[in-house]
C-alpha cells in the first residue's frame, strides 16, 4: 500500500471517530447494571451453594470486561463528546475495574505511538525479545524472559500482579497529576471495597470478587496478547516502520462469537481501533465493514488464536513468531548493532 493509499485509509476510518452520546449512555447502562444484577445475584446464591456464587462471578466478569473497554474509550477521549465526562467515566470505571486514568492513559498512548516498532518497545506492551536478543542475552535475563512467557505465569499470576501492584503503584518519574489521580483511585478503591465488606461480610466479598476479578484479568490480558501476536504480525526497526502498516498489518481481526464480540466491547476489530484510536468502541463494526481495504487484515478465530500460545520470540530475519525450540534449532545469526530498550516502564 503506497502513501496515498494510506493517507485516504487513515481519512476513511477517521470518518468514524464521532462519540454518539446516545449509544455510550446505553452501554454504560446494559454493562454496568447487569454487572451490579451479577454480583447481588451472586451474593444471594450462597444460600444455594457456594459453586454457583463463583460461577455467577466469573460471568460477572465478563462485564467487568466491557466496563474496562469503557474505560479503555474515555483515555482515548473517545467514549462520549465531552472531554471532561470522558474523564468523569474513566476515573469511575478505573475504579471498578482498578486501573488509574491517568497511568494508564499514558502508557497506553506509548503503546499506540510505537506499537510493532521492534526499537520503542517497552511501554505498555508485552515484553517481547527476537531470536538473537534471546540468544545474546545472559542466563538470568533469558530465565526471566522464560518465566514471564510462561502461559501459566503470565495468565495465572498475571492478573494478581497486575491488580496487587503494577496498578498500585506509581512509575519511577511520574507528575504530580498522574501520582495524585493513582492514590484518588486506591483510596476509593478501599472506600468501596470496606463499604461492600461492610455489607456483606468479607467471606462473601472475597468468594464474589475474587473468581470476578480473575475471570476479567485473564480474559483481558488474553485479548491484550493474541491481538498483536500472531504468526506474521507486524515488527520493524525504526527506520522502515510506518504507523498504518503498524496498525493493519500488526494488529488482528479477532472474529469473535457474537456473544463475546459483545463482551469485549468490540476490541476485536483491533486493526481500526490502532488505525484510528479516536473510533470509539461501538462504532469499530460499522468502520471495518464500511472500509474494504480492513477486510484484508489478519483474521484470527477462537481456534487459530490458540496458536499463539507457542509464539515466544519473533524472529526478524523470517517476519515471524517462533517457539524456543524452533528458535533453538535455527542458526544464530550476528547481533544486530542497535541497542534495543529492555522491557521496562520508562
Amino acid at each position: 500500500m503506497n502513501k496515498e493509499k494510506q493517507k485516504q485509509l487513515k481519512k476513511s476510518v477517521a470518518g468514524y471517530a464521532q462519540p454518539d452520546n446516545s449509544a455510550g449512555i446505553r452501554q454504560l447502562i446494559n454493562t454496568s447494571l447487569p454487572l451490579i444484577l451479577l454480583w447481588t445475584l451472586a451474593y444471594a446464591a450462597m444460600s444455594v451453594s457456594v459453586w454457583l456464587t463463583v460461577a455467577i462471578a466469573a460471568l460477572a466478569g465478563g462485564f467487568v470486561v466491557r466496563l474496562f473497554i469503557i474505560f479503555h474509550d474515555c483515555t482515548h477521549g473517545s467514549f462520549l463528546k465531552s472531554q471532561k465526562a470522558n474523564r468523569w467515566i474513566g476515573t469511575i470505571t478505573g475504579i471498578l475495574t482498578l486501573f488509574p486514568f491517568d497511568k494508564w492513559k499514558r502508557s497506553h498512548s506509548i503503546h499506540h505511538a510505537t506499537s510493532g516498532n521492534l526499537d520503542k518497545r517497552g511501554t505498555g506492551d508485552i515484553w517481547i525479545m527476537t531470536v538473537e536478543e534471546y540468544q545474546e542475552a545472559s542466563f538470568k535475563e533469558r530465565l526471566a524472559y522464560r518465566l514471564y512467557r510462561n502461559p501459566v505465569i503470565m495468565f495465572g499470576l498475571g492478573p494478581i500482579y497486575l491488580f496487587l501492584v503494577s496498578n498500585r503503584f506509581n512509575r519511577k518519574g511520574a507528575k504530580k497529576k498522574e501520582r495524585y489521580n493513582t492514590y484518588v483511585t486506591n483510596v476509593a478503591v478501599v472506600a468501596l471495597y470496606s463499604l461492600l465488606i461492610w455489607l456483606v461480610g468479607w467471606q462473601a466479598f472475597l468468594l464474589i470478587q475474587l473468581p470476578l476479578l480473575y475471570v476479567s484479568g485473564v480474559f483481558g490480558i488474553w485479548l491484550f496478547y493474541v491481538q498483536h501476536q500472531f504468526e506474521d504480525s507486524y515488527f520493524e526497526e525504526e527506520s522502515e516502520w510506518d504507523f498504518v502498516k503498524a496498525a493493519v498489518d500488526g494488529s488482528s481481526y479477532y472474529k469473535l462469537p457474537k456473544v463475546l464480540q459483545w463482551v469485549s466491547g468490540n476490541i476485536g476489530f483491533h486493526h481500526v481501533h490502532h488505525l484510528s484510536p479516536r473510533v470509539p468502541n461501538y462504532r469499530l463494526e460499522e468502520a471495518h465493514e464500511q472500509t474494504p481495504p480492513l477486510k484484508h487484515a489478519t483474521t484470527i478465530t477462537l481456534k487459530s488464536s490458540l496458536e499463539s500460545i507457542r509464539f515466544r520470540l519473533y524472529d526478524e530475519k523470517n517476519k515471524t513468531f517462533v517457539s524456543f525450540k524452533e528458535a533453538k534449532s535455527r542458526k544464530k545469526t550476528k547481533p544486530v548493532s542497535v541497542q534495543r530498550p529492555s522491557f521496562q516502564d520508562k
